[in-house]
């Protein structure tokens, strides 16, 4: 056995020193671009956020403008005056429909129904005036358990 060699084994290092050289120097730019290139990368991610917000800016302004025109127009004013404000041109006589029965809703149920329709009748001020006494007179203390 002490005549085998295992071929491509010889005493020989297995980095040359050019080799090793040129190894240090790729790291050395790989170090030295890394911080450059995900500037750059993070920087074209802003551009192209800072583009989908001008492209929603800019179909904003053209939404606005749109509606812009058409509140210049005489005509949607009017329309919009009669549906939103009720009003009438003159010699037109206005009617608004009203439900004769309210809705579940609007109606006042439970305990304090009659005490919410007799507030209701009272001007506002009354209803200020009872606030104020309410709040003047003192609670009731309760009664130590035995």
């Amino acid at each position: 056995m002490a005549g085998w060699k295992i071929p491509g084994l010889s005493g020989r290092p297995r980095f040359t020193s050019r080799a090793t050289v040129l190894i240090l120097v790729l790291c050395s730019l790989v170090a030295i671009l890394a911080y450059p290139t995900r500037q750059f990368i993070n920087q074209r991610d802003q551009i192209n956020a800072q583009r989908v917000k001008a492209e929603q800016a800019r179909r904003q302004v053209e939404q606005l403008t749109g509606e812009l025109a058409r509140w210049q127009d005489p005509e949607f004013v009017k329309a919009q005056a009669r549906e939103r404000l009720h009003y009438a041109m003159p010699g037109e006589t206005p009617f608004v429909s009203v439900d004769p029965t309210p809705s579940a809703a609007a109606q006042p149920s439970g305990r304090g129904s009659a005490r919410a329709a007799a507030q209701a009748a009272k001007p506002w001020y009354a209803a200020v005036w009872d606030s104020v006494d309410a709040a003047a007179t003192p609670a009731p203390v309760p009664a130590p358990a035995p």
